[in-house]
């Protein structure tokens, strides 16, 4: 493994878009995305679906093909060394090298004419340059280390002998073959039952204490976020939403869209007769973000969310958690909020990561009696209804409806 210099992270992706081309318009499936993943650091993506997640990983991947486009202005480094200028044949070696991915079903990653244990020599040969009976006792070594039974044996069996949860152990074996610093998993458990998905991401959280990897985990699913993330990004409609450590953001979350997606685990509403839910659809984000895309389903949206693009700012009580809400930052009146956001839209990557709080602005434009309590609150409830347009029954933005996770 190759290792970055001291303060670099692993990965770093500043401002990615990724474009997909029709004869009628141009989908902006990923949007001014920025995040970053340090050595042993797991970071968990969660969304709806077509939130912008499986472009994101695939983006990083360099598995973007025509009509899709990664844009000239976005970045994407792996231990410093930019990634969107390679070339495709450049982007191989670094494609199962360096960055390994596990995909949602297995079977879309091992072929049924070959032995499972072909399969993952054949990686061991391109990667590690391994060939002949080194190769094979490797790839029984690593069988084994997936918690795989009787390696030996099983090595010369064909994927269809292998049981759904086995499979995914055996695809997670072909990633690590080619050892890897950075293992994308891109729904990976969404498919197993209750049980067999336990085991696999203790194996994932085993593999990465062994071998210090980062992991970059995509799924709907925020119990499993909670189980496996050091770090969460929520993304919406092609942005990230909300940033924050994993036990900060369920503790505290932000931006409605969060508060929304928590609000419909079971395990938080024990008594409820009904799950509140998000009602509506995530829209296709087909222009440039002029508005907040949430503000069809929010509860709390008001006029101006209509017509300014919010930035991301410092919310809660640590500088890593961040929301892009016009609300925030939550001790401010509403104009100031709305006028930082709107001086501020235009920023994206590294500008947007040093997100504004409201101890940066001066003590006089906080004033006494003006709207600056928290959200929940009774002010904050009058700021996102009252004189400011919608309510929530305007926008249709009750968490009652639809499920969230399809």
């Amino acid at each position: 493994m190759s290792h970055a210099d001291d303060g670099e992270p692993l990965l770093a992706v500043d401002n990615l878009r990724t474009v997909f081309h029709s004869d009628k318009e141009e989908i902006r499936a990923v949007d001014g995305v920025s995040f970053d993943i340090a050595r042993g650091e797991t970071l968990g993506i969660v969304g709806e679906s077509g939130s912008g997640k499986s472009v994101t990983a695939r983006s990083i991947m360099g598995l973007v093909d025509s009509p899709g486009e990664i844009r000239e202005e976005s970045s994407i480094r792996l231990d410093g060394k930019e990634l969107t200028t390679l070339s495709e044949k450049q982007y191989r070696s670094v494609r199962g090298g360096d960055i390994a991915m596990v995909f949602q079903d297995p079977l879309s990653s091992l072929n049924p004419v070959y032995t499972v244990g072909n399969q993952i020599i054949e990686a061991l040969e391109l990667h590690r340059g391994m060939e002949g009976t080194e190769a094979k006792s490797e790839a029984i070594e690593l069988l084994r280390a997936v918690g795989i039974p009787d390696a030996a044996r099983r090595v010369d069996e064909y994927p269809h002998e292998f049981s759904g949860g086995m499979r995914q152990r055996a695809v997670i074996a072909m990633a690590l073959a080619c050892d890897p610093d950075l293992l994308i998993c891109d729904e990976p458990t969404t498919a197993l039952d209750v049980t067999i998905q336990a085991q696999i991401l203790d194996l994932l959280q085993e593999i990465q204490t062994k071998r210090d990897i980062g992991i970059m985990f995509i799924t709907h699913d925020m119990g499993v976020i909670a189980e496996v993330a050091d770090r969460v990004a929520v993304m919406y409609a092609g942005e990230v939403v909300e940033q924050a450590p994993v036990e900060e953001l369920f503790a505290n979350p932000h931006h409605p869209y969060t508060q929304g997606l928590l609000q419909s685990i079971p395990g938080r509403n024990p008594s409820a007769d009904r799950l509140p839910t998000i009602e509506g659809d995530v829209p296709t984000p087909h222009e440039s973000a002029s508005y907040c895309r949430f503000v069809s389903r929010c509860p709390k949206g008001f006029d101006e969310c209509e017509r300014v693009h919010p930035a991301h700012v410092e919310v809660g009580e640590s500088a890593d958690h961040t929301a892009a809400c016009l609300l925030y930052p939550e001790d401010m009146p509403t104009d100031d909020t709305v006028t930082h956001h709107e001086e501020n839209a235009d920023q994206t990557g590294a500008e947007a990561s040093e997100a504004l709080s409201a101890d940066d602005w001066p003590a006089e434009r906080r004033k006494a009696g003006e709207d600056t309590g928290p959200v929940g609150s009774e002010d904050s409830d009058a700021r996102a209804d009252g004189g400011h347009g919608h309510s929530a029954e305007d926008t249709g933005g009750q968490l009652e409806g639809g499920d969230p996770d399809e």
